[in-house]
């Protein structure tokens, strides 16, 4: 079971010996921790107590420039910012990593700090955290990616910056393209430009998912780049009125051909944090009252992630909820 859960599809002999142990709940639902994996555990425990030299150590099966998931595992570490610092500066040799590892913390600081709420209901101090912090994340990521040219986790990051301090098209185009550059299909540089051309940044109707459905028809079988086509529907349930409004055939049909084409293909490859698109799926086929979001929740066996289910209010239970009702 563990094996197939957190390891690589559950075809080989053996399970993950790297693969943590879900915890036993009442209703078979858990918070996937970790990645499910105990290096990656054993690289938020270093992190979490301030260990730089822990944190190089558990980093070394991972290339942190090109791992989105893994770095977002640090991202989230209240109290990283108060010692990441120093190792930005004394730590020279491993400066791009310090800096990659900070910059992309501030981000998710800053964000910390101006809230989830609408734009109009931020305070002038919000604001002004948010963006402090924001400045700090630029420098340092762009130095980052020029130390360390083959990376594109840096990309990513500064997307969202440059998004949330509102630098303007042209400069979110060309983050855009740099990281696609170093990796022309890679989901995470899809995702975050699908954020980019939501209504409530500045898009136009209609564009995020026109931009989604392009993009994944140049994948080959078996990308996670489906996820990208799936995301664009819940972001649509996201700025519409309508609670209903994926309920139709038309949006049933191709939430499920996605899903066919992509995590439920064959050439699917179940990599490290694999859990994380199965539950973008089943969000968005649940909303759309898909058939096939039984399947997809019976591979995650009640893992759950908390993006993007953190759109609904009380996150887990609508999760649980959508499992039973499927």
């Amino acid at each position: 079971m563990f094996g197939k859960l957190f390891g690589r599809g559950g075809d080989g002999p053996e399970a993950d010996p790297h693969a943590l142990p879900a915890p036993r709940r009442g209703n078979g639902v858990h918070r996937l921790r970790a990645l499910g994996d105990r290096r990656v555990l054993a690289l938020v425990e270093a992190a979490d107590t301030g260990d730089w030299e822990g944190v190089k150590e558990a980093l070394a099966p991972f290339d942190l420039g090109r791992d989105h998931q893994v770095l977002g595992q640090l991202t989230d570490i209240d109290g990283l910012q108060d010692w990441i610092g120093r190792a930005v500066e004394e730590d020279k040799e491993h400066r791009a990593l310090a800096l990659l590892i900070s910059g992309a913390r501030h981000i998710a600081w800053g964000w910390e700090a101006r809230t989830a709420a609408r734009a109009v209901h931020v305070t002038q101090e919000q604001w002004r955290v948010f963006r402090e912090r924001l400045q700090i994340a630029e420098r340092q990521l762009l130095e980052a990616a020029e130390l360390r040219p083959d990376w594109i986790t840096p990309w990513r990051q500064l997307l969202t910056s440059a998004r949330g301090m509102s630098l303007g098209s042209a400069i979110a185009e060309t983050r855009r393209d740099a990281g696609l550059r170093r990796d022309p299909l890679d989901a995470e540089i899809h995702l975050e430009w699908l954020s980019q051309l939501q209504p409530r940044w500045g898009g136009e109707p209609g564009e995020a998912l026109e931009f989604a459905r392009a993009a994944f028809a140049a994948a080959p079988d078996g990308h996670r780049l489906g996820c990208v086509v799936a995301m664009a529907y819940i972001e649509e349930w996201v700025e519409s009125d309508d609670g209903a409004c994926l309920q139709q055939p038309r949006i049933r049909t191709e939430l499920r051909q996605a899903a066919e084409r992509s995590i439920l293909h064959h050439a699917y490859e179940r990599r490290l944090g694999w859990q994380g698109d199965y539950n973008i799926f089943a969000m968005a086929l649940s909303l759309a009252g898909s058939s096939t979001a039984s399947n997809v929740f019976r591979e995650l066996e009640g893992a759950y992630t908390e993006w993007p289910w953190t759109y609904m209010s009380e996150p887990q239970k609508a999760y649980a909820r959508f499992r039973k009702a499927f």
